[in-house]
């Protein structure tokens, strides 16, 4: 089984992205820190917003291996794109579940970085930290 969608943008960072098979259509816009107008969105956003739904998922397929409810897992994906010396991104995923041990919710969040997709994507990539809150 697989999955597959197709996104198409035009005009780049300050145009419009719109995602097949979907009712989503995105004005695109260069943030207001990178001199942007920051009247729209921006890959990063999107990255993140993917990111941690993703990894979200992720902890919800393991919680139950680990003794703990993902249910209440609230995941953040803080995406930076960093502009000196050419562009890079670094994300940090912080993960946290009320009530729940520290050392499980850890060991949860390490396995979960070793299935999500995303994780997978970026491994050897870019810097990605994980943040057990």
């Amino acid at each position: 089984m697989a999955y597959k969608t197709t996104a198409t943008t035009k005009g780049g960072r300050d145009g419009r992205t719109i995602v097949e098979d979907t009712k989503l259509a995105l004005a695109m816009a260069l943030p207001k820190d990178l001199g942007g107008s920051g009247e729209g969105h921006n890959p990063e956003q999107l990255f993140a917003a993917g990111y941690s739904a993703c990894f979200g998922q992720a902890i919800l397929v393991l919680a139950k291996k680990h003794g703990l409810d993902g249910q209440a897992a609230k995941v953040t994906a803080d995406v930076t794109l960093h502009t000196n010396d050419g562009f890079s991104l670094a994300v940090d995923l912080k993960v946290s579940l009320p009530g729940a041990d520290k050392a499980a919710l850890q060991a949860l969040v390490e396995e979960a970085h070793t299935i999500c997709p995303y994780s997978k994507a970026t491994r050897g990539n870019i810097p990605v930290t994980l943040t057990v809150a």
